[in-house]
């Protein structure tokens, strides 16, 4: 059966097994042979991380025309308004291309871990948490995406990628699932 590691990622941690500059990776965390990020997760993002030892999974996970939604928590500067979500729901115009549409709400501030370091505080300038569901995964999408619509991401946090979320795993922490093969998973009927 494939395996599937559900991985809380912290930040400041690489998401790939080896590094030539000394710095955080998976193998500090993780020790299981044969398994390999499907995706990635930025160095300054926090959160759920999937691992595969099976391609074909790894593939369905991260290939971008799977389309499989992936929802961060996000904490912005400033208070954004409806004007912004909205902007953000529909799809944002960036240097690359405009995004495709995005689910998006705000939320109060999530019961989450501490960061180390902690994320900059400005007296005079409020912050405020999205939840933002996307299902494409272009480099530092959700970053831009804030940044366009005048409300820059100042902490990251994937919190779900598919069905799987990383409720329950504390920084660090990781649990292992198994998987049917791809070709024997359930396809939905259209109707």
């Amino acid at each position: 059966m494939p395996r599937l590691i559900l991985f809380n990622k912290p930040y400041d941690v690489l998401s790939q097994f080896t590094d030539n500059s000394g710095r955080a990776t998976l193998a500090n965390y993780v020790r299981v042979a044969g398994v390999y990020p499907a995706g990635r997760l930025d160095r300054d993002s926090e959160g759920l991380l999937l691992l595969t030892d099976d391609g074909a999974w790894q593939a369905r996970i991260a290939d971008p025309r799977h389309k499989l939604a992936k929802t961060y928590w996000v904490q912005v500067e400033g208070e954004p308004g409806a004007s912004a979500l909205e902007h953000l729901a529909k799809g944002v115009q960036l240097k690359d291309g405009a995004t495709r549409p995005a689910k998006v709400r705000a939320m109060a501030e999530p019961d989450v871990w501490p960061r180390d370091p902690p994320v900059r505080y400005r007296k005079t300038v409020p912050t405020s948490w999205l939840e933002l569901t996307i299902r494409e995964g272009r480099n530092r999408q959700v970053r831009r995406m804030t940044a366009a619509v005048g409300h820059p991401t100042l902490r990251l946090i994937r919190y779900a990628v598919g069905e799987w979320t990383l409720a329950g795993l504390a920084p660090g922490q990781w649990r292992e699932l198994e998987l049917p093969p791809v070709g024997k998973t359930k396809r939905r009927r259209r109707g």
